[in-house]
């Protein structure tokens, strides 16, 4: 309908962000609020209870999602679903984390009208904000952080400001809206988690104040220029699309008289709360901050921009029904002073001097963790100084040397005693066949226990070679050679079968120690009569005359107390009788001191010198004889 101006999409999303972030809150209350504004903007929209505004503008095309690198499958008519793109320490990033970050990153691209060069510089930026959220992750529970009560309190804000009933309503609404909603409480959980980290190990070193904040105001003045705004709210009386005009005109009465009962003076957000059917009604109908240009329409714009704060329009006829527009702040263009921007000051200078120290802070966390990209990946916060995982299969442990050692002199006591067990058997085996060639009777040979996969030591006699009598080959000798090498071979084997029973019979003796100590007893007596001997044959020289006298002269008594020499101590008579301390005389007993005369009062509490006392009149005992 010509003439019924209609709000835009980049009016409904200022209005999101003028009154989700700001709006008199210190820096503190700035960053939960945005918190908790994309907590929501993670879980999506709260099924029917999340209301979205009825007018809408022209929607921004929706960006071509580019198609992500993916190993080659085992199968050649597969497709590998899933697969880890980057491994930070314990943890691993996989495409569908990858993927669902992608998606919102062009939902709010999407929304926010994002230019194609900001989004792609997002996109180059998103696995390093992953890689960057874990290692923030692994740094909160390397410092024991627990927010699980903070969840808890962050979740019943969101259900109290979408009005849901209890938390299972929450639950549901979330579920419908296709996110689980474990994944939607530890998004909430992980985005604490990193603030908490980044306020202890990054912002509370930082030591930014108030007169910093004055000097950043000072020095960046230009960019806290601002245009014209307004901050509006309304008040709406919704007609449908298809309103017949007795319904348009119930609706502007209604109008009206809220307008009339605004001149009586009632308060605007009131009657909002009462009347008004719009998004915001329970706020009041504040739809927050406006510049010229952003509500879409010269029938809106110019009334409200004319206006002083604190005044409304007139009932204005658009596509939604009669809307009665309210300034509550109008802002003129210019630098506004500092009192009135300082949250928004404190803002940019955290902002400004946070994302350098937040940079180094995470380029140090990347140096002491071990991370390892996918083929097809880039890391573009990636540090040179990175330790890369080596991955390698698993080997033989290295034999030790006494180990191999053993081994050794093992295997060669083996091969020595096979070879000796076979040169037993061979000779035995000579034997027994000299002794059938002689005509003697062979030895018995006892059953051998021959144990599985081992050879026999003693094999059986061969039979003798027959010789047909007469026959006579080209290679065959006569038969007296033949009887005499039989005879010399006979005597040779016998001479050797009789070396091996004596070797055999004799006895083996173990050395002991015993038997040894009548050899070593003597080795030691001969040792002691060598060294006597090279004592004896040691002669000392002669002393001349003057060592002579001064030895004599060390050697004589001091005689300090007379002659020691000759003085010999007097020896006590054996018979006499002994003297017992019990059979004495008692000693006679000590006179007793004279006592010292008391000071009077006088003396001892004046402090005045005591007299001498008398010298006594009793004389002294004479000293016995």
């Amino acid at each position: 309908m010509k003439g019924i101006p209609e709000l835009t999409n980049s009016g409904w999303i200022g209005t999101v962000r003028a009154s989700g972030c700001t709006g008199g809150m210190g820096w503190t209350q700035v960053r939960a609020a945005c918190f908790t504004a994309a907590a929501l903007l993670v879980a999506g929209s709260l099924h029917a209870q999340i209301t979205v505004p009825k007018y809408q503008g022209v929607q921004a095309p929706t960006p071509q999602r580019p198609e992500l690198p993916r190993p080659q499958p085992t199968n050649p008519d597969g497709i590998v679903v899933e697969f880890p793109i980057a491994r930070v320490n314990d943890q691993i990033i996989d495409n569908s984390d990858y993927e669902r970050s992608l998606e919102q990153l062009h939902q709010e691209a999407q929304q926010s009208g994002m230019s194609a060069t900001e989004l792609d510089d997002r996109r180059k930026d998103l696995l390093r904000d992953l890689i960057d959220q874990q290692l923030l992750i692994s740094r909160g529970k390397e410092l024991d952080i627990n927010t699980d009560a903070e969840v808890v309190r962050q979740m019943d804000e969101i259900r109290k400001k979408y009005h849901f009933d209890s938390m299972e309503a929450l639950e549901k609404a979330v579920r419908e809206s296709g996110t689980s909603f474990e994944d939607f409480k530890a998004k909430i959980k992980n985005d604490l988690t990193t603030q908490q980290v980044i306020r202890d190990e990054v912002s509370r070193k930082l030591g930014l104040t108030e007169r910093d904040a004055q000097a950043y105001y000072n020095a960046h003045k230009q960019d806290f220029t601002q245009p014209e705004q307004v901050r509006l709210s309304e008040i709406l009386v919704p007609t449908p699309d298809d309103a017949s005009d007795a319904v348009v005109a119930q609706a502007q009465a209604k109008a009206a008289d809220i307008e009339a009962r605004l001149k009586a003076g009632a308060k605007f957000e009131d009657l909002a709360k009462e009347n008004s059917g719009g998004p915001n009604a329970d706020s009041g109908g504040d739809l927050g901050q406006f510049k010229r240009g952003q509500l879409g329409s010269a029938l809106l714009e110019d009334p409200t921009f004319a206006l002083q704060a604190g005044q409304w329009t007139p009932p204005i006829r658009t596509r939604q029904g009669f809307i009665i527009l309210k300034v509550t702040e109008h802002t003129q263009a210019g630098v506004p002073p500092y009192s009135a921007i300082q949250d928004q000051v404190q803002e940019a200078m955290y902002g400004a001097a946070m994302q350098p120290a937040i940079r180094t802070y995470l380029t140090g966390l990347r140096e002491k963790a071990f991370i390892d990209i996918a083929p097809g990946y880039s890391d573009s916060g990636a540090s040179a100084k990175e330790t890369k995982p080596v991955f390698a299969t698993a080997s033989q442990p290295a034999v030790k040397k006494n180990v191999a050692k053993k081994a050794r002199l093992k295997h060669q006591r083996a091969v020595f005693a096979a070879a000796d067990a076979q040169a037993k058997a061979n000779a035995k085996k000579a034997a027994a066949t000299n002794d059938v060639a002689s005509g003697k009777k062979p030895k018995k040979i006892h059953r051998e226990k021959i144990r599985f996969g081992q050879m026999p030591q003693n094999s059986l006699p061969e039979t003798p070679e027959e010789t047909v009598a007469g026959e006579q080959g080209p290679g065959t000798a006569s038969s007296a050679e033949a009887a005499a090498q039989d005879a010399a071979n006979a005597a040779a084997d016998q001479t050797l079968a009789l070396n091996d029973e004596a070797q055999a019979a004799a006895p083996t003796k173990k050395t002991r120690f015993a038997d040894k100590q009548p050899e070593i007893a003597a080795a030691k007596a001969q040792e002691k009569a060598s060294k006597l001997k090279q004592r004896t044959q040691m002669v000392a020289p002669a002393l001349d005359t003057e060592e002579k006298a001064t030895q004599d002269t060390q050697a004589s008594a001091l005689g300090l107390n007379g002659d020691t020499a000759t003085k010999k101590k007097k020896k006590k008579d054996k018979n006499a009788p002994k003297e017992r301390m019990q059979q004495a005389a008692p000693a006679p007993p000590a006179p007793k001191p004279d006592e010292t005369p008391v000071p009077p009062r006088s003396v001892r509490e004046n402090g005045e010198p005591a007299v001498a006392p008398a010298p006594s009149s009793t004389p002294a005992p004479a000293n016995p004889q």
